[in-house]
């Protein structure tokens, strides 16, 4: 079983740094433009073969998710809520300059109502089992968030993937009995691409 984790496409919020948490901000143009730029790799790709797609439920992950299954003509599946931003609780909406005159360098030391890490990682991994169980001879495409997907990868990997996580990057794990080997992390190589590369 292989699954795709893939972090939605650009936000005007992303645009401008501010904290988007499970505030349900929408795609911008240039976010439906890389959802496209994934679609088209993962169409060319003949290496992997995907069967249906599952979101979070806010919309910029769903709107990602819906260019990229209707560009690989697969399902969509309901989304789940597993899969969710992490909540910052005050912070959202803020920028990195608003944050830290608020509350200083050191904001995300504080409590302002964002959700824990212990809390991310644990339905991160409960949904990554369910699916392991439920559709263990599948190839599954999931559309989540970057708070979510960096915490998830701690937990399977005990912080060996740092990066940040890009939008429409894509990491591709694959199912060994009870690990989750990484085949591919982080990769946004399609946002680089032209049309002359792919010729």
């Amino acid at each position: 079983m292989l699954v795709g984790l893939i972090r939605h496409g650009l936000t005007d919020w992303n645009a401008v740094g501010k904290i988007q948490g499970q505030s349900d901000i929408p795609l911008n143009e240039e976010g439906r433009k890389q959802a496209y730029q994934l679609a088209q790799r993962l169409k060319d790709d003949s290496t992997y073969h995907w069967d249906f797609v599952i979101t979070s439920g806010l919309s910029r992950a769903q709107e990602t998710g819906k260019i990229i299954a209707d560009s690989l003509k697969i399902p969509m599946y309901d989304p789940d809520s597993r899969i969710m931003e992490r909540a910052f609780g005050q912070v959202e909406g803020l920028t990195s300059l608003e944050r830290e005159t608020l509350w200083g360098k050191e904001w995300d030391q504080l409590d302002l109502g964002q959700e824990k890490d212990e809390a991310i990682r644990k339905r991160a991994l409960a949904f990554m089992n369910d699916l392991g169980e439920r559709y263990g001879d599948r190839n599954v495409l999931v559309i989540s968030h970057g708070g979510l997907l960096a915490q998830l990868y701690s937990a399977l990997y005990q912080n060996k993937c740092s990066e940040r996580i890009g939008n429409l990057s894509l990491t591709i794990v694959e199912k060994q009995e009870s690990n989750w080997d990484l085949v591919l992390y982080n990769c946004t190589r399609h946002l680089k691409e032209t049309v002359e590369d792919r010729l």
